[in-house]
């Protein structure tokens, strides 16, 4: 069903915009390249951290365009399928097909908050659309609705292409617990970027990654690092690393991974409004916070 292993760093990569609002499209394809010229094993459209929800589905089938030209089969294109209505996502599953994608990440609708009927109703229409191999994204805090182990275990016996997970909700336990239950037969991923390392520890073989937009290298090794059991080593990156990753973890991730990004001199802080870009106090905070990080970055001392 698929011809790509899914594990490893998979980047959930921003969406760029140029000074006139519109998607910059060359430095997306630059961008995407440079992530996989650094250790990324795919790339990610469209999530929370690209925006997907401000973006037009004319403009999603422009990126795409450019993401599959850009990578051609280095690594799969895998956009998140998000919408307000299950019949939007999956005219959007369709369009990823005939744009070249490789896989679908998968998330409950937008807004309504449904129950389990509603929301399995929902991933099984997704899941029915294309024969893509699909992850299924898990963010309770984000979008109100909670895939339970058990639930999971369902949905993965009814549908063969649902074959990796990522959750974002934080507990460790999640992992452990999809697991026991259902053990190499989905691949599971680590969502926030504070929980790679614990995540690996507990079975996870992937982690769908933010801060990786600005800092490839160190996301890549310290998976590594994790992956390989070196762990005394993924401690001691890991003990650099957080306070960055953290950036992921708060509601204007968005707006500071860009600035990250803008720092470190591959992306600009621009976003799409309702958001704003960060300033005063906090801008000032997280400028000094990067600075002072990449001066101490243990894999350039």
């Amino acid at each position: 069903m698929s011809d790509f292993k899914w594990a490893g760093v998979m980047p959930a990569i921003t969406t760029p915009f140029a000074e006139n609002g519109e998607v910059d499209h060359e430095f997306l394809g630059r961008h995407v390249n440079w992530l996989v010229d650094h250790g990324g094993t795919a790339i990610i459209p469209f999530g929370s951290l690209g925006e997907g929800a401000t973006l037009e589905i004319e403009e999603r089938a422009a990126c795409l365009e450019t993401l599959v030209a850009a990578v051609g089969d280095r690594v799969p294109v895998i956009p998140a399928i998000s919408a307000l209505s299950t019949a939007g996502a999956v005219k959007l599953a369709e369009m990823a097909v005939d744009k070249g994608c490789r896989g679908l990440m998968v998330l409950p609708a937008y807004v309504h908050k449904g129950d389990w009927r509603e929301n399995r109703a929902h991933f099984a229409a997704v899941f029915r659309a294309t024969e893509l191999p699909c992850m299924l994204y898990n963010n309770p805090i984000a979008y109100g609705v909670d895939v339970l182990p058990e639930q999971m275990v369902e949905l993965v016996e009814s549908f063969d292409n649902l074959v990796a997970m990522k959750d974002s909700g934080g507990d460790h336990r999640r992992i452990t617990a999809n697991h026991a239950l259902m053990g190499d037969r989905l691949a599971l991923f680590a969502g926030l970027d504070d929980m790679p390392v614990e995540a690996v520890a507990c079975g996870a073989v992937g982690w769908v990654a933010g801060l990786v937009n600005a800092l490839p290298a160190e996301s890549v090794e310290l998976f590594r690092r994790a992956i390989a059991g070196e762990w005394e080593a993924a401690r001691e990156l890991y003990h650099w690393h957080l306070p960055l990753l953290r950036l992921d973890c708060v509601p204007e991730f968005v707006q500071l991974i860009k600035l990250v990004q803008q720092e470190v001199g591959m992306g600009s802080e621009r976003v799409r409004p309702p958001r704003l870009t960060i300033e005063g106090a906090e801008r000032d905070r997280v400028i000094e916070l990067v600075r002072t990080s990449l001066a101490t970055n243990p894999l350039n001392n």
